[in-house]
């Protein structure tokens, strides 16, 4: 290995220390002052420093010197980390991450800003800012070293220690207890999902009492079977937290009332005080700790050696009082042996699961175009055994022989190495989620204004491909939320909101997508002045008749911009234009809801992967098209009685005593002029974002498959109302169907006839 690939791995450690870096900076911006995150923190910014030192990067290593130094202070308890300090330490974050891209990429960085806040960080930590600082808060009992005791000639350091938390009274630690009421709706069944098998999941967390509630349970003459009147009560001893109960649900929370409490734990029994027991403490995790000589080391190893010291002598305190607390629980357990095993077996338990939720998961660095290749070659196999398949069932009539189950066999193991490729490509949304808080960092203070962001669902798993073209979409919506949609400080005041606005970005699963949403609690859309820009613009008429949802959308045009002049922010209308654009890329949608003087709220839905889905084969009008089959909510033959007609050319299906819109896809897509016989067709209830339920009327269902997609666009051109291309299993082209588009356009938003799948083939 030469000295550049050694040079290219140090890059890519240093974007996950800067990521770890962020994170904790952002968690103790919050409140957060568990020592382990300044720790991380510290961590970060020295390991960038050493690595940088081994290269000779020198601006790099005098920033992230005095970064350190700064948060060396922090760590020792000398300085408060409080919010003007927080604010300047995640300026020279930033800092620090353009220096880094700087050495990496040969680029340059403002060196008056550089300077500037290595000014400000020297200050910090000589303590001249400490008067304006907030009061530092009372230290915690579980970290009583306070400061460093000055090492002797010999090298010898005395170590602060203090036992006062070691109260014989200090209760036993037990199991949180949560109570959970878990009442499925009608729509969870609907969905496929079970009950009983999200009860198991959760039962995998600990020790579950349950109960059934089956009072809401009708007689049986008044019983439907689509609704869904059983629930539960659960009792659940865990130590995983909430989020590990919420994310048993995490697909069916939609269709379901949960209702998640903690309840308080046995602390033991008042007023019963036990004997001192003597505590085993073994002080020889200090006989290996390296003299420090003042006139060798350098000052910032002198700062790390006592720094390890201390956090030695803490997590002795901690192993003490764990064994105090063992003692004090045998103490009130009866004496029998049989108690004395129970607890010794209960204790070396915990031991081996704190040292395996310790352990580092191992993990190795593969090169991302060699992870392409894999999936491009497991998508032609997919393709290859498709075909493979058709060629037996056609020469195979009764479908009986050793080839047809062998070929089955394949199927289910194809299917397999294909779902382990794609999760090896699946990373969380996390690092981008993580670049947007410098961005609103920057556009906060370039307008003045007051943000606060709030990221939710840093851990959903996209494909790469996705999270790579994720982040200029995000930027630009950042940025106009924080622009256009939070109002000054104090205009949120006059409106009796708070100083400080709030922007949330959250992302999640649904369906078999991914959804991010991006709210803000500013003014909303000003809708009219959106409608005359448009009309200044010549986008509509002065008189034209639009809802809400379409004056919103006007936003998206090219060249549309509210701003009323240009600066360096906004002004030139390519913003959310490009938003747009990148989005639909990505095969996903966007949809806008503001409520005015409460702000606004983007959805942008996008596929998990962008290389494989599950489709329902369908043919009409003599073509062979694709609907994907997270958007399919049931199929059903229609019949006549069932048909009503609606307007000129409108027809309504009756499902179940409720009436849905009948959607012919062969006349949206002009593959014929006239509409069809439902009656002679299948059709598809789809569901779709902010359309709601359509049936789309097709003439024939073939069958299931997963397909791997092909890109329309970079083979061809953009087709409205096709989403991608895929090849079949008899090697014949088939298009995979837009199922949200079809609805547009069934709501009135008709294609554009020159831009047709009839006038494109």
């Amino acid at each position: 290995m030469d000295m550049n690939e050694i040079k290219e791995i140090f890059f890519q450690e240093c974007e996950e220390q800067l990521a770890e870096l962020e994170s904790g900076l952002l968690k103790l911006n919050d409140g957060d002052r568990d020592p382990e995150t300044v720790n991380a923190v510290f961590r970060a910014v020295h390991s960038i420093k050493g690595g940088a030192g081994a290269f000779g990067l020198d601006d790099l290593v005098s920033f992230a010197h005095v970064f350190e130094t700064t948060l060396d202070c922090v760590r020792s308890n000398r300085l408060d980390p409080g919010p003007e300090v927080l604010k300047v330490m995640l300026k020279s974050a930033d800092v620090l991450a353009d220096l880094t891209n700087a050495a990496r990429d040969g680029g340059s960085v403002d060196e008056a800003r550089s300077r500037q806040l290595i000014k400000e960080l020297e200050a910090l930590a000589n303590g001249e800012v400490l008067q304006v600082s907030a009061a530092p808060e009372p230290v915690a009992k579980a970290a009583p070293v306070v400061a460093a005791p000055v090492a002797n000639d010999e090298g010898f350091q005395p170590v602060a220690f203090s036992f006062d938390d070691f109260e014989a009274d200090e209760p036993v630690m037990e199991l949180p207890t949560y109570e959970i009421v878990f009442k499925p709706k009608s729509d969870l069944y609907a969905k496929g999902n079970e009950a009983t098998l999200l009860l198991r999941d959760l039962s995998r967390l600990g020790e579950m009492s349950i109960h059934c509630d089956m009072d809401a349970l009708p007689a049986l003459d008044r019983l439907s079977p689509e609704s869904a009147y059983f629930s539960w009560k659960i009792s659940l001893k865990t130590d995983k937290g909430e989020d590990a109960i919420r994310t048993v649900f995490e697909f069916a929370e939609w269709d379901c009332d949960l209702e998640v409490s903690l309840v308080a734990g046995d602390a033991g029994v008042p007023g019963e005080e036990l004997p001192m027991q003597p505590v085993p403490f073994d002080l020889s995790i200090l006989d290996d700790e390296p003299a420090v000589s003042v006139g060798v080391v350098e000052e910032e190893e002198q700062l790390a050696a006592r720094q390890e010291i201390r956090d030695a002598a803490v997590s002795a305190a901690a192993t003490a009082s764990n064994v105090l607390q063992m003692a004090q629980a045998a103490a009130r357990a009866p004496a029998e042996k049989s108690a004395g095993a129970a607890a010794s077996a209960a204790a070396q338990s915990a031991a081996a699961q704190q040292a395996a939720a310790s352990a580092a998961t191992p993990t190795i660095r593969v090169d991302l175009d060699r992870v392409d290749r894999l999936i491009n070659l497991v998508g032609e196999l997919v393709i290859n055994q498709a075909m493979l398949s058709q060629s037996v069932v056609e020469n195979d009539a009764n479908g009986t022989s050793s080839i047809n189950m062998g070929l089955e066999e394949l199927q289910q193991l194809t299917r397999e190495i294909q779902d382990s490729v794609m999760a090896i490509r699946a990373q969380p949304v996390k690092p981008v989620f993580q670049r947007m808080s410098r961005i609103v960092r920057e556009i906060a203070d370039m307008t003045g204004k007051s943000v606060r962001l709030i990221t939710e669902g840093e851990n959903t798993e996209v494909d790469k491909t996705v999270i790579d073209k994720l982040a200029e979409p995000l930027t630009h919506m950042i940025r106009n939320a924080v622009d256009h949609g939070l109002e000054t400080p104090e205009k949120r005041l006059a409106a009796g909101k708070s100083a400080e606005g709030t922007v949330r970005l959250t992302a999640k699963h649904r369906s078999g997508r991914i959804v991010i949403e991006l709210a803000d609690d500013g003014a909303g859309i000003n809708r009219e002045k959106v409608r005359q820009k448009a009309i200044d613009n010549d986008l509509i008429a002065a008189d034209a008749n639009l809802s809400d949802e379409e004056i919103d959308n006007l936003i998206f045009h090219a060249g549309f911009s509210t701003a009323d002049k240009i600066s360096d922010i906004s002004g030139r209308g390519v913003g959310m234009d490009v938003v747009k654009r990148s989005i639909q890329a990505l095969g996903g949608r966007i949809n806008i809801s503001s409520k005015p003087g409460h702000g606004s709220v983007f959805t942008m839905s996008l596929p998990l992967t962008l290389a494989v889905l599950d489709g329902m084969v369908v043919t009409v009008a003599n073509q062979t098209l694709v609907v994907p089959l997270t958007a399919i909510v049931e199929t059903l033959q229609p019949e006549a009685a069932a048909i009503h007609s609606f307007g000129s050319n409108q027809r309504l299906i009756s499902i179940r005593n409720s009436f849905c819109p009948l959607v012919d896809v062969g006349r949206i897509l002009n593959f014929r002029a006239s509409q069809a016989n439902p009656v002679e067709g299948v059709a598809l209830l789809v569901e779709s974002e902010g359309g709601g339920q359509r049936a789309l009327m097709v003439d024939a269902i073939q069958g299931q498959r997963q397909v791997v997609i092909k890109s329309l666009e970079a083979n061809y051109t953009h087709v409205p109302g096709i989403a991608a291309a895929t090849i079949l299993g008899d090697g014949r082209v088939a298009l995979i169907l837009d199922v949200d588009t079809i609805v547009a356009a069934s709501r009135g938003q008709s294609l554009k006839p020159e831009m047709s799948l009839a006038a494109a083939g």
